[in-house]
């Protein structure tokens, strides 16, 4: 029998699965046009000897047709931060208050930002929505949003094009798709993990886009920032951390439901996993496939998260993810 890597695997009799529930569509902050205006700030960690990399990200949207603004604090330093909680909160503020800025770019991630989440108002926001765009860190302003009722973009931050561009084709590429409203539809090969007491059936799986990064995710636990995983597709991602750490924040999110009643699940970049003196046992995949209840479909590898090939997704957008014998398949839904 031929091993299939996206995990799609349902019984024979299991019908395709929608998005059923609290997966209604969110609102759709405006496609950008050339002549709009973007803000580069950065609501978490410092920024120290970054300067060149913000300056080719201002040039790279320039050459887009779009405008730049920088963050006041942008570039501040308070130990950990790049500014304090106040400074970062008042860029973010003065961003989403701007009725010209139609979309807020992270220069990058770290941790910070659920430190300002609760100094933030969304009310001018909630009224005139705007794209906000980043991974890891962000993860706290995409689930926030969210429960705003707004889709966000989880893609490159302003700092992703530190190094050589020419490996982070796709991931420019994509972003600028999302940015300006272009379909976004992925095929990667179907990987070797599989589950021998399911079979091995295509399956087709919709559902409305949800997650970020892990540690994040099970920071949000509890909170009014933590979001509700029924009848959506959950995407998962990580760097840095021990097998055991990663277990631990799944069985939190297990604890919590987060598997009872979701879709599907979507496995990003797991990268640079560090070596614990006592040996897990098992790869990373086989680790998720132990938490994660049996009939619910595991895509993974799918590029996105903390590498170079760091494709967009649109949080809060309907897809469809289709799992075949050799290529698997993301669509995101027009609305």
């Amino acid at each position: 029998m031929k091993i299939i890597g996206c995990i799609g695997f349902f019984l024979m009799f299991f019908p395709t699965v929608n998005a059923q529930g609290e997966s209604n569509n969110l609102r759709r902050p405006s496609y950008l046009s050339q002549g709009d205006t973007i803000v580069i700030l950065a609501p978490s960690g410092i920024l120290i000897e970054r300067e060149a990399s913000i300056q080719k990200a201002k040039e790279l949207v320039e050459g887009w047709g779009l405008k730049v603004l920088m963050g006041t604090n942008t570039f501040n330093q308070n130990n950990h931060f790049s500014g304090t909680d106040v400074e970062r909160a008042a860029d973010f503020q003065k961003a989403i208050d701007n009725p010209n800025v139609k979309a807020i770019w992270a220069a990058r991630g770290g941790y910070g930002a659920v430190r300002v989440l609760d100094l933030l108002d969304f009310t001018k926001f909630k009224e005139s929505p705007k794209w906000i765009i980043g991974y890891s860190d962000i993860t706290a302003f995409h689930n926030h949003i969210h429960n705003l009722g707004v889709e966000t973009i989880h893609g490159m931050m302003a700092t992703s094009l530190e190094g050589d561009w020419k490996d982070a084709t796709e991931t420019i590429s994509s972003l600028k798709k999302a940015l300006f409203g272009k379909t976004l539809r992925y095929t990667i090969p179907s990987s070797l993990y599989n589950r021998n007491n399911f079979l091995n059936v295509e399956k087709t799986i919709e559902g409305q886009l949800i997650g970020g990064n892990l540690a994040i995710l099970a920071s949000m636990l509890g909170s009014n920032s933590q979001v509700s995983t029924k009848g959506k597709i959950l995407f998962i991602e990580e760097v840095g951390e021990y097998k055991y750490a990663i277990d631990r924040m799944l069985q939190s999110l297990k604890r919590a439901g987060y598997f009872k009643k979701v879709n599907a699940v979507i496995v990003g970049n797991i990268s640079k996993l560090r070596e614990n003196s006592t040996a897990w046992g098992s790869s990373i995949e086989e680790l998720i496939l132990a938490v994660v209840p049996a009939e619910i479909p595991i895509l993974f590898d799918f590029p996105a998260g903390h590498e170079v090939d760091n494709r967009a997704l649109i949080f809060g957008r309907t897809m469809l993810l289709q799992f075949g014998l050799d290529n698997c398949s993301l669509v995101f839904k027009e609305i």
